[in-house]
């Protein structure tokens, strides 16, 4: 049976056309059950045993998803109409849903409920859309009861009308919260319904909101406002829209990036940000500039920070909000790697401004992981849903408000809670209960909560995955070798050179002499898309995670392990499947010519970067692997030479290492990474052959090459390291990078070994962060990678970890006439949300990895103090940041009153403090100082400190480095020594 729909919709150029389509009604649609004599046995989904079968409203998709993904909500009809509804309103949840439907055991059916001679219907005109699909949902269900007449069937909806009119069709119709309430067996689903925006996880429910919902509350936030108004302010330029950023370590100051004002615009407070999260994006309202300020200038202290309120009523949320508004300090360790906001202390007052209206939510949709912050008043637990705060362990995110069953249960358990709503008279947004990770404290748990916090996919490869990996054992076929699109080269001396333990090798080396005294160099890179076809379930997979995750013990991978670690990898004595760049090369490093070849190798060697060194250290060694790295290694202090010259900057990152114990898994030692000549002899080859790939590839593809940028950092975000290295006597040149590197090489300390690698470090964060982009979305003097100094680079080295060497492994590919030009490439909106994920997971990825390290740090020092060498590296009008060298760990340091007489000794040449705990300072901005009101002690950036470092629980479980300065006088010899 043929339909026509006739509808109206505006074009791209805001033209109104009329559309005419044909809609086809049929009979043979399946119900999806075997209870029904008429379905195909094959369409089978739903249990001929279960209770009842569940149907669910658009709305309860949408909401209600971690609901519905609950292992007791299974047996559930999803009508069409549903899932394209969804699919237009939500990607996210869309996916989850999807998920449901294709997993086996959830058994989630998809009605075709839209193209079915009974269900299908026809809009009213004086219906709304949601009220139309809300009414064909009725209809369906009730098909379905005359379907299958002994299976009841239950609509889900929160709707209160929509249950009306059920209830008048004889459909059995239930909100979320009333058919959770109804399973004994799953007494925790309760807690994962949603909260609606008055507060209350259904309309049914008597006394399950918030505190005071019935009555009438202060409003403490401003209302948003209408996208109407705030597309048209925007259009004026009385409103600026940009991306909030909130501040990690202080969670009252967030910024907004604005190109219509120039700068970040600073939002000082809570009230500022108007119930704006981190990552939404917002219109802000700059305030009159008599009212702008300057970021705070104070260490921010862990257990001041959103301390909860006392009793959740009206006048203690808005003392907190008040209190808030104000700033409330908070500090919190810094990560290795990571650092304090560069913004902050500067004492310049900055675009200041609000937020008026959110544009886009950010809101995750698996939630926030934490903990429930303990009752404060230690009330005796009541019977029933209680209102309890849960405590993000992320510091930019404010408690969240969730009703729960289960209080008692999940007291010393990490927790996920999803935000579902945040009322303008709430100090703390609503959300619900979603799922338990483990207890606090436990290793394993800790772990999954920075990998969800991170946003890092550790689902198991699917079958379809799976399936296209060839099986082992796996060997190169004779049909490889004899292929004329492969050279083979397996006589080369090839090794690998990794760190201790690596088994996804994904690039090896070789040098050999030529006759007529040149050099063949090659870097040879594991042919991964040999393997990884485009548009297979394994392709979409890897494009999808798009990098492998490093932890300190664990691994998450972008492939499956028999590619990375066995088909892919080129260990030692196998042959192996790869893509090699030749180049015939001088003693001095000129390039005299270069070649692109797919190839078989096989490795001679698997070296550690400790057993190459070795080698080349070894001058008695005169093998053939000795004396070719060696030459390489030759070859690459020249590389480095010229790369300097040209302007790429040498800098440094707090890089650690752990000693783990095998059976307890937890580490033994920490200190700084060792680097040696071999890695960077490893690194200018890798350098090397990027950017020789990015220079070839572009040369064939220049409007459609995936590249690699490092923007030049704006003047700005060198004033931390401009304003220290004035305070310290020397001048830093940041007019280009090699200004700046000529700059870093002469910032020495005869009487500081590591004074230099100090300032690297502290250089290193004013960094922009590179980036992916296609090369046809800007112009080719914005493709220049600033750190290296190179006007091209890609990444090419090592694509069983990263999907952007995927995508340049089948152009490079493809200028070689051996594959097709991807379609990927050939899009350029498909490559530029291709680059987008590609940043952003990598970003994640770097995140995660750093967070490890963190736990691991914070498990090591768990049980003991240690007293440490440490490095001042910023001062704040209440106290430090210093810098730990031997552990990579960088962190504050309290002169307040709560710091006592005997923590504030040991600074190198400092005058002894007064005696006084009270003690009151001065913060001396120009000079990067902090002195006392009496002259008795004076710190200045760059100082020497001695710290004892331990480990306090603050909010919510956070646990956290507590550093406190020591008396470098009063310690024992061998402790100074240590030191």
């Amino acid at each position: 049976m043929l339909q026509h729909k006739k509808f109206v919709k505006k074009t791209k150029k805001n033209k109104i056309v009329q559309v005419s389509r044909e809609h086809y009604l049929r009979d043979d649609i399946w119900s999806g059950t075997s209870l029904d004599p008429e379905s195909d046995l094959a369409s089978n989904k739903l249990s001929a045993t279960a209770k009842h079968y569940l149907v669910v409203d658009t709305n309860v998709a949408l909401s209600q998803i971690d609901f519905l993904e609950h292992p007791a909500v299974d047996d559930v009809i999803i009508m069409s109409v549903v899932l394209e509804e969804v699919r237009h309103r939500n990607a996210s949840v869309y996916q989850r849903l999807r998920a449901l439907v294709d997993s086996p055991s959830k058994r989630f059916f998809v009605f075709v409920n839209e193209h079915h001679r009974e269900t299908y219907i026809k809009a009213d005109v004086n219906e709304s859309p949601n009220d139309r699909n809300d009414r064909a949902i009725r209809v369906a269900a009730a098909w379905y009861m005359k379907r299958v007449p002994g299976m009841p069937i239950i609509v889900l909806t929160n709707d209160a009308e929509n249950r009306r009119k059920a209830l008048e069709m004889g459909i059995n119709a239930m909100s979320v919260q009333a058919y959770a309430r109804s399973l004994p067996d799953a007494p925790e689903l309760a807690d994962i319904t949603a909260i609606d925006s008055n507060g209350r996880a259904d309309m049914d429910v008597d006394g399950g909101g918030a505190p005071g919902r019935g009555q009438k509350r202060k409003r403490l936030y401003e209302d948003h406002r209408p996208m109407s108004s705030v597309a048209a302010g925007i259009k004026q330029g009385a409103l600026h829209q940009g991306s909030l950023r909130v501040n990690r370590f202080n969670p009252y100051e967030g910024y907004v990036g604005s190109e219509s004002v120039g700068q970040d615009i600073l939002l000082a407070g809570r009230a500022a940000m108007n119930r704006a999260l981190d990552g939404d994006i917002v219109a802000v309202e700059l305030l009159p500039e008599e009212q702008w300020s300057s970021a705070s200038t104070q260490l921010r202290k862990h257990d001041d920070a959103e301390a909860p309120a006392e009793e959740h009523t009206e006048s203690r949320e808005d003392t907190d909000l008040e209190r808030e508004a104000g700033g409330a300090s908070l500090a919190a360790q810094v990560a290795p790697g990571e650092h304090y906001e560069d913004s902050a202390g500067s004492g310049e007052k900055r675009p200041t401004g609000r937020v008026v209206g959110i544009i886009r939510r950010n809101w995750r949709t698996r939630g926030y992981s934490g903990s429930l912050q303990p009752d404060r008043l230690g009330r005796p637990a009541k019977q029933g849903p209680s209102n309890v705060l849960f405590c993000p362990v992320e510091r930019r995110y404010p408690f969240i408000r969730i009703q729960t069953r289960q209080a008692d249960t999940l007291a010393d358990k990490r927790i996920v809670v999803a935000i579902d709503s945040w009322e303008a008279d709430s100090a703390y947004p609503s959300g619900h209960y979603v799922r338990t990770l483990g207890t606090i404290g436990d290793r394993d748990t800790e772990t999954e909560v920075l990998l969800l916090e991170n946003d890092i996919n550790t689902s198991p490869f699917s079958p379809a995955v799976h399936a296209c990996v060839p099986p082992l054992p796996w060997s190169v076929m004779q049909a490889d070798i004899s292929n004329p699109n492969r050279e083979d080269l397996r006589h080369l001396p090839i090794c690998s050179v990794d760190p201790p333990g690596c088994k996804d090798i994904d690039d090896a080396l070789h040098i050999r002499p030529l006759p007529g005294g040149a050099l063949e160099l090659g870097v040879h890179i594991a042919d991964v898309t040999h393997f990884l076809a485009p548009g297979t379930a394994m392709d979409a997979e890897a494009a999808s995670r798009a990098t492998t995750t490093y932890l300190v013990q664990r691994r998450i991978d972008m492939l499956p392990k028999p590619l990375t670690e066995d088909i892919c990898s080129l260990r030692a004595d196998v042959e192996r499947l790869a893509f090699s760049v030749l180049w015939e090369i001088t003693e001095d490093a000129r390039v005299i010519s270069v070649r692109f070849t797919k190839s078989v190798i096989k490795s001679r060697a698997a070296l550690t970067y400790a057993e190459a060194q070795s080698r080349i250290d070894d001058k008695r060694l005169q093998d053939e692997l000795s004396v070719n790295l060696r030459r390489m290694n030759a070859i690459a202090k020249v590389l480095r030479r010229q790369r300097a010259e040209r302007g790429a900057l040498q800098l440094a990152s707090p890089e650690v290492k752990f000693e783990i114990d095998t059976e307890t898994h937890d580490p033994l030692d920490v200190g700084m990474y060792q680097v040696r000549e071999a890695n960077q002899m490893v690194e200018e080859m890798m350098l090397l052959a990027n950017v020789t790939v990015a220079e070839h590839v572009l040369s064939r593809f220049a409007g459609c090459t995936l590249l690699r940028r490092h923007e030049v950092p704006p003047p700005r975000q060198f004033e931390p390291l401009l304003k220290a290295a004035s305070a310290a006597g020397f001048s830093i040149d940041i007019s280009s990078s090699k200004a700046l590197a000529q700059s870093l090489d002469l910032a020495e300390r005869s009487d500081d070994a590591y004074f230099n690698k100090l300032v690297r470090i502290m250089a290193t964060r004013c960094m922009t962060q590179a980036a992916y982009f296609g090369s046809g979305e800007v112009s080719p003097a914005e493709y220049y990678h600033y750190g290296l100094a190179a006007p091209l680079y890609t990444h090419f080295t090592s694509p069983i970890r990263r999907y952007a060497d995927v995508v340049v492994h089948r152009l490079l590919a493809a200028t070689l006439s051996l594959t097709r030009l991807p379609e990927d490439a050939k899009d350029g909106d498909r490559l530029h949300v291709l680059a987008g994920n590609l940043n952003l997971r990598h970003r994640n990825a770097q995140m995660a990895g750093r967070a490890s390290v963190e736990l691991h740090t914070l498990i090591f020092f768990k049980d003991q103090e240690v007293i440490a060498d440490a490095r001042v590296t910023r001062v704040r009008a209440n106290g430090l940041v210093v810098f730990v060298p031997k552990y990579g760990i960088e962190g504050p340091v309290y002169l307040t009153e709560k710091a006592k007489h005997d923590s504030m000794q040991g600074i190198g040449k400092a005058a002894p403090a007064a005696s006084s705990g009270n003690q009151t300072f001065q913060l001396e901005g120009d000079q990067q100082a902090i002195a006392s009101a009496d002259g008795g002690l004076r710190i200045r950036v760059f100082d020497k400190a001695a710290v004892r470092i331990s480990v306090v629980e603050g909010t919510g479980h956070r646990r956290q480095l507590l550093l406190q300065l020591v008396d470098r006088a009063e310690l024992p010899h061998a402790e100074l020594a240590s030191i």
